[in-house]
């Protein structure tokens, strides 16, 4: 009897559908793909099979559920169909888990139900997620699919750091606290930095920065999350891409009621034209750097508001754990921009922390410490692979059931 070793990964959004096919046996890419603009005209599916000779189809994707049989097609055409035996489990990505989903879940009907409830709280990202999930479990209803939740890691974070300063009884019944997101890359992260010095996780203190367009930070003390960045939504905490990050409630107020603006449209100000975007007109942090280079005082203003921002967290972090071991960049920006590690480090040497320019400046996809020998806290750039930890949780969980 063939072993069921492989795990299909699904990120599905609101008009695309991620998916990676995963051998757990080694960690091996078997295929990974993108299908985008489904329900729109323009419809494009890529997929990338073992070989890295990429194949495009470009045709019109009414639904999640076209989208995903096409996809089902390209892997079968790879001798990798979701009819394969050897397939063990399917698993989601969820952005929302609220205070109920801690780790890795079967997906059930009660389950289904509960991720729904959760819309209100993820109107954006629940809603795709599950369809994706539905779309899938048609395809395969005799394949445990489990769900793997952004929130979960941070569901550790103790309530008084959890808990908002609002009327208990209003926060309660509308389910207002801080939830947080990127949970599985802050959880990736975090155990590869002990690998990658050779730690135990449980003895290692760790500030993980998760720098895309999307930006978070958590601290982690012993291989558990005790705070991070972003609250309620993924709008609270750093300068992001085009989202403003922490800012005065009473910001909202303000533009309401002397500004004019309807709620809806403060929420595009704050999720979708502020940030980086907003400062500077760009939110490519390798644009903003060339300008910051070139003298543009607009892009030097976002460069260090960005740094800014990040450098509190770093400091309050620090403060909440006691004891620092190890930062560690990831995500896009974190992994690729130089100067903005070399920014957010800078003047912090009577915290231990400390960039060494020459190893810093080194271009790599593979995980390393880029501080000095004498520094007391190891700086680290370690990349993220959130598909490869959905896997593991995964199959862990079916795995454990055999």
């Amino acid at each position: 009897m063939t072993e069921a070793t492989r795990v299909l990964v699904l990120n599905a959004g609101s008009s695309s559908v991620k998916y990676q096919l995963i051998e757990m046996v080694d960690g091996e890419r078997l295929a990974a793909g993108l299908v985008e603009k489904i329900g729109e005209h323009g419809g494009r599916l890529v997929h990338t099979p073992r070989s890295g000779l990429k194949r495009e189809t470009a045709q019109p994707f009414p639904d999640h559920s076209a989208a995903l049989k096409a996809v089902a097609e390209e892997l079968a055409a790879d001798g990798l169909g979701l009819d394969s035996p050897e397939l063990a489990a399917i698993g989601h990505r969820v952005v929302h888990g609220g205070k109920r989903f801690t780790a890795p879940t079967e997906i059930t009907d009660e389950v289904l139900t509960e991720i729904r409830r959760l819309v209100p709280v993820a109107p954006l990202h629940n809603p795709a997620n599950i369809i994706g999930i539905e779309v899938a479990r048609a395809l395969r209803p005799d394949l445990p699919q489990v769900a793997v939740f952004d929130t979960a890691f941070h569901t550790t974070i103790p309530e008084y750091a959890a808990r908002y300063a609002i009327d208990r009884a209003v926060a309660d019944q509308h389910r207002v606290r801080r939830y947080g997101f990127h949970g599985t890359s802050h959880q990736y992260v975090a155990r590869a930095t002990a690998q990658l010095l050779g730690r135990d996780p449980a003895e290692l203190n760790v500030i993980v920065l998760h720098l895309g367009n999307g930006a978070s930070a958590s601290a982690v003390a012993g291989g558990v999350c005790v705070d991070t960045s972003m609250g309620l939504t993924p709008l609270e905490g750093l300068v992001m891409g085009t989202r403003s990050g922490d800012i005065d409630a009473g910001v909202v107020f303000h533009l309401h009621r002397v500004g004019g603006l309807s709620i809806d449209e403060i929420d595009d100000l704050l999720n979708r034209r502020s940030g980086l975007l907003g400062l500077c007109g760009d939110n490519d942090m390798r644009e903003i750097m060339r300008r910051a280079e070139a003298g543009d005082e607009q892009a030097e203003l976002a460069f260090k508001a960005y740094v800014h921002r990040l450098r509190k967290y770093i400091g309050g972090y620090y403060a909440v754990l006691g004891r620092v071991d190890a930062i560690a960049f990831t995500a896009g920006v974190g992994e690729n921009a130089a100067p903005v590690r070399a920014a957010a480090a800078e003047g912090l040497a009577e915290l231990g922390i400390a960039v060494d320019p020459e190893l810093n400046s080194i271009r790599s996809g593979q995980a390393r410490v880029i501080s000095p020998e004498y520094a007391r806290v190891a700086v680290a750039v370690v990349p993220t692979d959130e598909e490869l930890e959905i896997a593991q949780q995964a199959y862990a969980l079916v795995h454990k059931g055999w």
